[in-house]
């Protein structure tokens, strides 16, 4: 393939995995869905592709729908038992970032409703709403009529609009709610981390992959003492870390995150949904196989200093 060819690609690459993210919710299946769209355009007949961008736009939508289609993705999905991949806040494949539909494409809430829908209409809302396609575009990269288009958008909208209870936060304040999650855990006091959380509060969990399922809690007072455990430290979980973590504040898919990390490797994270300046929602990661691009990225930035030292 010449380098023209290729430097094509390439200029796209980044936006094709935005794009499979939010369609796949794994950075992992993002980037292999692209390597597969490279190997189709490595093999197309280029010379009759007129719009490259939208030729490949529509290879990579349909490799994503493949994908969710497909036995061995429903059975790795089964309910209670899938969470999407954290991305770290600048990582590239995030994607476009200029709305609050574009933004909120990747918050986790939106991620696991999006789970729900039938790939057809998780397709259209993407292509509408975080990339702004027309109806007519979408109806052309689905294979569908532009009123089918229209109806599936209708639909997906209605069944996100659920997931839209958290409020958008700077830098500056999701480190101000994180100290605060940090301060009210680590004092060993439920009552503290009550007050921090809404009526209505849900706790999600991975337990670092140990469990066949998600841990799922919903009263906050238990979710208070889930976490209250949680962040006591013991030498054998120390041991199981290997040394004593540090504890920081980030922005992870969109929202106010506490990061825990040794020497530069993501242990774990836990994502705070804000509402009405209360946590709404947790949800937290430890299995190494949800971690490692966020991993990956961690190491390449720079930090604020840790809210906690050495924990």
């Amino acid at each position: 393939m010449d380098t023209a060819s290729v430097a094509r690609f390439e200029a796209n690459r980044n936006r094709l995995a935005s794009l499979a993210y939010r369609l796949l919710g794994s950075a992992a299946d993002a980037e292999d869905t692209v390597q597969d769209a490279f190997l189709r355009w490595q093999a197309a007949d280029r010379a009759h592709i007129e719009v490259p961008e939208a030729w490949l736009t529509k290879v990579v939508t349909n490799l994503s729908l493949d994908r969710l289609r497909s036995a061995t993705t429903r059975r790795e999905r089964a309910v209670g038992d899938w969470l999407p991949e954290p991305l770290l806040d600048g990582d590239p494949m995030l994607g476009p970032a200029d709305t609050l539909e574009q933004r909120e494409s990747v918050t986790l809430a939106v991620l696991m409703l999006m789970e729900r829908l039938p790939p057809i209409e998780r397709a259209v809302y993407v292509l509408r709403e975080a990339f702004s396609y027309s109806h007519a575009e979408i109806a052309e990269i689905l294979d569908v009529t532009e009123s089918a288009s229209q109806q599936h958008a209708h639909r997906a909208r209605r069944r996100v609009a659920a997931a839209r209870n958290a409020n958008e936060v700077d830098d500056a304040a999701a480190r101000r709610i994180v100290a605060a999650f940090v301060d009210a855990a680590s004092s060993g006091r439920t009552e503290r981390l009550v007050a921090l959380l809404t009526d209505d509060a849900t706790a999600i969990a991975d337990g670092a992959g140990s469990a066949r399922n998600l841990m799922r809690v919903s009263v906050p007072e238990r979710i208070a003492a889930l976490l209250r455990a949680g962040f006591t430290p013991t030498p054998a979980k120390r041991r199981l870390a290997g040394g004593a973590p540090s504890i920081h504040a980030a922005v992870v898919n969109g929202s106010p995150a506490m990061i825990a990390a040794l020497d530069d490797r993501v242990l774990g994270v836990v994502v705070l949904a804000v509402r009405d300046g209360k946590i709404a929602a947790l949800h937290g990661m430890a299995a190494q196989a949800r971690l490692g691009r966020l991993t990956e990225q961690w190491r390449r930035r720079e930090h604020d200093d840790p809210l906690i030292e050495s924990w």
